[in-house]
């Protein structure tokens, strides 16, 4: 039996009991019919996050490439549906939301999400992809029934799997998707691929009008919310940063967020004059990233903000605290992570944080000064003021 990676102990321990009764289910390989050449239909699924989406487009544009014939869908959460439909090579978009991942709303159960799934059987799909290492989604890619089902077995659920993998938890989550896409097609997919989000004209020309008679010696994106506690870096840091940039930098500093994070924008809106900020915590996803592309440094905690900004090529200053710079940064030549080292950090455990590291700013992102993020800014300045004019 597969090793496990879930750090709850006793989650762990039921998904462990889980798979052992689920072990039968590995015995109908024995009685299907292999894949008859490539491909035709394919089935991804990717239900999380914008981060973890946009950290997996790359494999979905590797697949495309290794499959050009190939009918892509793509299932992700409804929050996502507009980035997924700009990732290239993804042909089809559906939403399914889970009840452990929706936000306010209610969602499916894993028995729903199968039903869901089921669904869909009359498609016929060739192949389906679960790039979540998640027991409730490898059922629920069972259920969608296609011939030859790939994910990850690490997650549990491995024996619903044609072809289960270990979640490699050393590497970043975009190789670990692109082994994926290599395990299933059989061949090597470039690891230095990108995936530029296809972002509708309607979409830039709106952003482009919102830095009419904005002036400015530089555009510097901001996002103050961590969207947890324990990735919180305290927002009168991120305000100094932003009055810092505008005294010395001359510098427009736009705010990314969403209603929720409203309190926390205020806090370094009230900083700086109005006519030096551009809040764009209203706008749609496609909007915000059009924004983005526009801009010469993004700074930002490790958010999914920090991932749609490296997919359309901006400069990021990622403050990396309890999370692995080595599973989640963003990796362009010009992205930079600023962070401290410590014995207990990375420890990885933001769903279930230490009890120590509960009600304040945990001390790998205490330990963190604004000096250090304004450097990081100013050597990414730099850098770009010494490339070529293209």
């Amino acid at each position: 039996m597969p090793r496990l990676t879930i750090s709850d102990r006793r989650e762990r321990a039921v998904v462990a009991v889980a798979d052992a009764l689920l072990w039968p289910a590995a015995l109908r390989r024995v009685f299907r019919r292999g894949a008859a050449g490539p491909p035709k239909r394919i089935l991804c699924f990717r239900l999380e996050r914008i981060g973890d989406l946009l950290m997996t487009a790359p494999a979905l544009t590797a697949l495309r490439t290794l499959v050009p014939d190939a009918t892509i869908d793509l299932v992700v959460g409804s929050w996502n549906r507009e980035i997924a439909a700009a990732i290239p090579g993804v042909d089809r978009v559906e939403t399914l939301d889970a009840e452990w991942l929706t936000r306010g709303s209610r969602g499916l159960s894993p028995l729903g999400l199968a039903a869901a799934a089921a669904g869909w059987r009359g498609r016929r799909y060739d192949l389906a992809i679960n790039f979540e290492p998640d027991i409730r989604t490898n059922i629920a890619v069972a259920a969608a029934g296609a011939r030859t089902s790939i994910g990850f077995a690490s997650g549990g659920g491995g024996p619903l799997l044609d072809v289960a993998l270990a979640y490699d938890t050393r590497a970043h989550t975009t190789d670990n998707a692109l082994a994926l896409v290599q395990a299933a097609t059989g061949l090597t997919p470039d690891p230095r691929i990108e995936s530029p989000l296809r972002i509708p004209e309607s979409h830039r020309a709106r952003a482009s009008s919102l830095f009419a008679g904005v002036n400015g010696a530089v555009r510097i994106g901001m996002h103050v919310s961590g969207g947890r506690a324990i990735k919180q870096w305290p927002e009168e840091r991120f305000r100094d940063v932003a009055a810092h940039l505008v005294r010395e930098r001359d510098a427009t500093i736009v705010l990314t967020g969403t209603p929720a994070d409203r309190a926390q924008i205020d806090v370094v809106r009230a900083a700086l004059p109005d006519e030096r900020v551009v809040d764009v915590s209203s706008l749609d996803l496609l909007t915000v990233a059009a924004v983005l592309a526009g801009l010469d440094v993004f700074v930002t905690g490790d958010t999914g903000p920090m991932h749609l900004a490296h997919a359309v090529g901006t400069p990021v200053v990622a403050v990396f605290g309890p999370s692995d710079p080595l599973r989640y940064a963003p990796r362009g030549v010009r992205d930079a992570v600023v962070r401290i080292d410590l014995p207990c950090s990375p420890c990885n455990r933001i769903r279930q944080p230490p009890a120590r590291c509960v009600g304040h700013t945990p001390d790998c992102l205490a330990g963190i000064e604004t000096a250090s993020v304004l450097a990081a800014i100013d050597e990414t300045l730099r850098e770009r003021d010494a490339e070529p004019p293209r």
